[in-house]
Parts: structure tokens; C-alpha cells; sequence
């Protein structure tokens, strides 16, 4: 149960123009309301002028929205619909009605015009509102864009309360992690940077917590026996418990919290474990850990559980797939080049639900091989090791570049039912002309090697998040037919 994503409380707000029937607009909106399937609130002010517009926002706000659907039952009023997206603390949707349902000399609403004013007037204030792919249509119509305008409400409210919290400086050798902060501030999200020493301090305060216990079963349930190191569960539990008792004490502010923690190499000789499993574990529950003080990397993954009200995680767009594995295993079975193929790996902090059913804690080899000298484990413990369960998978990315420019990707894909025969949180992954996209995306646009993953095909939400967000170049991996355009075309 995801538990640090907010809950959309929709309403319905009709405006019309003085110069049309006004009971044009209500029984339109009326009529939405009746055809969507969900919670909607009814708005019984319809705004023809200023003073409906702030009655309006204030009946909302009473009845607990945090998002609205702006109707254009007829052409609307320029000015008091926008404003609606000024004085409204939440995200507007804003739609028209199309003709049908009346005849067309005193049932005519000409919302088909008023909607491009609508733009405009938005534009000119520099407001945002969420207008969707085609926004004007019967009630069936405008229920069925509500219900995709959802998602995106979610994520947009979530980022505009989130904090987002870390620990450490982002390491040196993973430069890659760095990023200006600046963008944040920009989507209205705070962060609040930590030492690594704050955190170890918090951690000994826990050492004799009364719930560690508690946590260990929950914990060993979740593996189940066999699957987890039992001297281990202890230092573990202590862990996660310093991460809950921190969010709830420092999110300040804002209602929800994401991490992005500095895990090696001080950690884990440190900690005594490695953190991975707790932050996989966090991240079940919507709160993600991004590893390496990735900070766009768990923005990218909060936005991801928002949008797909499911655990997401955060992976390595790491190594192609051997041709030798490739012709055994995939090549005949599946629609895919080896070029759209390659492995997304992490350590070991992707959620157990997302894993196949041999997945257990383990130990961090690349780390034991440093810290440990390749002997017997002890401190490199801790990671959640397997195959990631195949099926439908969206990577995305929200970045700021050096420049301070807010940009992302989207790529829909699925991970592939084949053993990757290698170690960590693995899979083998299948993306539409990845290739050209790795080269022409990834590499041309110097994005780091840290990729979102959200389980299911996410794409359209994520994308249309992105924009209301304000991001402007949103890339995505384009068909054979659609060169980039830094594509050479005599290739």
C-alpha cells in the first residue's frame, strides 16, 4: 500500500458566457457527472464573472478539492475561467463541451472556439492548465479525460508538496548524479541536504528501538525463511526505522518525502550492512531511496508512483545482452534487434513484489571485492538480489542539465521472461529501437546512467505530467521511420 502519495479529490466547475444560456453549461456539467465513473464533486456555482469565479474557487476549497475540471459548456469567459487556475491552489483541467445535444440555434454553446481563447488568456498570464490531447467532447467524452487527467493530478499536487531528502554529497566517481538544484525549486519542491554523520548519529539513537523487533518479522515474512541473513534483520530494521522516524520529523512544510542517500563506500563498514532491501522496502511503500544522492533519479521515481499509484524503482541502464545469450534465448521468440535489448541493474534496490520468485538478500559482490577483499561477507550484506519479473515497464527520467534546463525521457518497453544469469536486481529489458534511442537520447543529450522504472505502460500519464510540470523537451525512443535529428542520414 502505497502510503506517501496523495489522494485526488476532483471537482467540476461549469463557466459560461453571459451572451449564451446558462443552463446550457449546467446541464452539461450535470451531465458529466452523471457518465463519470468516480468521485467527482459538482461545483453548483457556474462562473460567468469575477465574482462567481472566486465563489466557485472558495466552494471547491470547502468541499475538499485539490484538483479541478474548468467545463466550457459554452464559448466561457475568458478571463474568469482562467483566473480560476490563479486562485486555485491545485491543478486545472481545463475542457469543452461539443455539440450534439441540442439543436444548433439556442443550444449552440461554441465551446470548439472558446477553448482557444481559453489557451490563449492561460498563456498570457502565464498560468498553467492542463488541456488534453483533444479537450472538447460529449459527457462520456470529457468523463473518459477526467479519468486520464487523474494521474497526472496526483503527480502534480505530489511534487508541489514534495521534500525531498538526503544524505551525503554525491560522489565523486559517479559524477553523473550531479545535478543543479535549481530545477527543483522551479517545480516547487524543497530539499533538505544532510551529512552522512547525521545520519549515522540518528542510526545509533535507534540501536534499542522497542519496534526493531516487529520490523525483523515483518521483514522475514516478506522473504520468507531461508531468503535473509537472521543476524542481519536487526541492523536492518534499525535502519528503517531512522529513515520513517526522519521523514516524519523533518518533512516540515510538506506532506511528502522521497530520500536520496550517499550508500557507499562509507556505508556499509560503517552501518555494518548494505542499505539496499530497506530502501526497496521504502520504496513498496511510496517512498522512494534513490541510491548514490541521485536527486533527480527519486524525483523521477516519486512522479513514476504518483502516476502509477505502484512501487517503481531505480536501475542502471548498465550492459548490452551478449549475442550469445541473445540468439539462445531471444532471438525467434521475440519482436526485438539486439540493439533494442540491454540489462538494468542495481544492487539490490528494486521492491521484492517486482521480483521474481527466487529473489532473496544477499551480498554486494562489486563492494565485498573492495571493502572485504572478496572473503567471507559481512558488512556487504543487505542487498535483495534476483531477476526482475518480466512484463510491461516505462523508463523515464526527469533531469536538469548543466545549464539549469529541466528535460526528460520517456521509453515504453517490457522486461523479457529470460534468466540474465548474472547477480544483483537484474533483468533484460526490451525497448522499441533502443539503439538509436541510447545514442540519439541518452548519449547526445547527456543524460546520467540512472533510469526510472514504473511497472506498466505509464507513458502517456508520464508524458503529459511532464508537461504541466513545464518541461519542455521531452524525448522518447522515436520509430525507424522518424530520424533524430541529430540522426545522420546517409547512415
Amino acid at each position: 500500500m502505497l502510503e506517501n502519495i496523495p489522494e485526488v479529490k476532483l471537482g467540476i466547475v461549469a463557466v459560461s458566457r453571459d451572451c449564451f444560456p446558462i443552463a446550457l453549461s449546467e446541464r452539461r456539467r450535470s451531465a458529466i457527472t452523471a457518465a463519470y465513473k468516480g468521485a467527482l464533486y459538482e461545483c453548483p456555482v457556474t462562473v460567468e464573472n469575477e465574482g462567481d469565479m472566486l465563489k466557485a474557487v472558495e466552494d471547491v476549497k470547502k468541499a475538499g478539492c485539490n484538483a479541478l475540471v474548468v467545463f466550457l459548456g459554452n464559448f466561457g469567459p475568458e478571463t474568469p475561467e482562467t483566473l480560476i487556475a490563479r486562485y486555485f491552489d491545485g491543478p486545472c483541467m481545463f475542457v469543452g463541451a461539443a455539440e450534439g445535444d441540442g439543436d444548433l440555434i439556442n443550444g449552440r454553446g461554441d465551446a470548439y472556439c472558446g477553448m482557444l481563447n481559453c489557451s490563449y488568456n492561460l498563456g498570457m498570464r502565464h498560468l498553467k492548465g492542463y488541456i488534453p490531447p483533444y479537450p472538447v467532447g460529449t459527457a462520456e467524452d470529457v468523463a473518459g479525460m477526467i479519468a486520464e487527467f487523474v494521474p497526472v493530478a496526483r503527480a502534480a499536487i505530489g511534487v508541489k508538496n514534495l521534500k525531498i531528502i538526503t544524505f551525503g554529497p554525491r560522489p565523486q566517481d559517479f559524477f553523473a548524479c550531479n545535478a543543479p538544484i535549481k530545477g527543483l525549486y522551479e517545480l516547487g519542491v524543497e530539499v533538505e541536504e544532510n551529512s552522512e554523520l547525521d545520519l549515522l548519529v540518528s542510526f545509533q539513537a535507534h540501536r534499542d528501538d522497542p519496534r526493531i523487533p516487529g520490523v525483523c518479522a515483518d521483514m522475514a515474512a516478506e522473504m520468507g525463511e531461508g531468503r535473509y541473513y537472521p543476524d542481519l534483520l536487526a541492523r536492518m530494521a534499525q535502519f528503517e526505522l531512522t529513515l520513517l522516524d526522519w521523514a516524519e520529523e523533518h518533512r516540515g512544510a510538506r506532506k511528502y518525502v522521497a530520500f536520496a542517500d550517499k550508500c557507499w563506500p562509507a556505508f556499509p563498514s560503517q552501518f555494518g550492512f548494505e542499505p539496499c532491501y530497506v530502501n526497496s522496502r521504502l520504496a513498496s511503500r511510496g517512498i522512494p531511496v534513490a541510491c548514490e544522492v541521485d536527486i533527480y533519479g527519486a524525483l523521477s521515481e516519486y512522479i513514476g508512483a504518483c502516476v502509477s499509484r505502484d512501487a517503481v524503482t531505480l536501475l542502471d541502464i548498465n550492459n548490452s545482452v551478449p549475442r550469445s545469450l541473445y540468439d539462445a534465448e531471444i532471438s525467434g521468440r521475440f519482436d526485438y534487434k539486439l540493439t533494442d535489448t540491454f540489462m538494468g541493474f542495481h544492487c539490490g534496490n528494486t521492491p521484492s513484489c517486482k521480483m521474481c520468485a527466487g529473489r532473496a538478500v544477499k551480498y554486494q559482490l562489486i563492494q565485498n571485492r573492495l571493502l572485504e577483499n572478496g572473503g567471507e561477507p559481512d558488512f556487504t550484506r543487505g542487498t535483495l538480489e534476483g531477476d526482475i519479473a518480466p512484463g510491461d515497464i516505462t523508463f523515464y527520467r526527469l533531469q536538469c542539465d548543466s545549464e539549469g534546463v529541466l528535460r526528460a525521457y520517456i521509453a515504453q518497453g517490457e522486461i523479457l521472461p529470460v534468466a540474465t544469469g548474472s547477480f544483483g536486481g537484474i533483468g533484460i529489458f526490451a525497448i522499441p529501437e533502443m539503439g538509436r534511442f541510447y545514442r540519439h537520447v541518452l548519449l547526445e543529450k547527456r543524460y546520467p546512467h540512472h533510469g526510472a522504472v514504473a511497472f506498466g505502460h505509464h507513458g502517456r500519464a508520464l508524458f503529459e505530467t511532464f508537461r504541466l510540470l513545464g518541461v519542455g523537451d521531452i524525448a522518447y525512443n522515436r520509430p525507424a521511420s522518424l530520424p533524430y535529428p541529430t540522426e545522420n542520414p546517409f547512415a
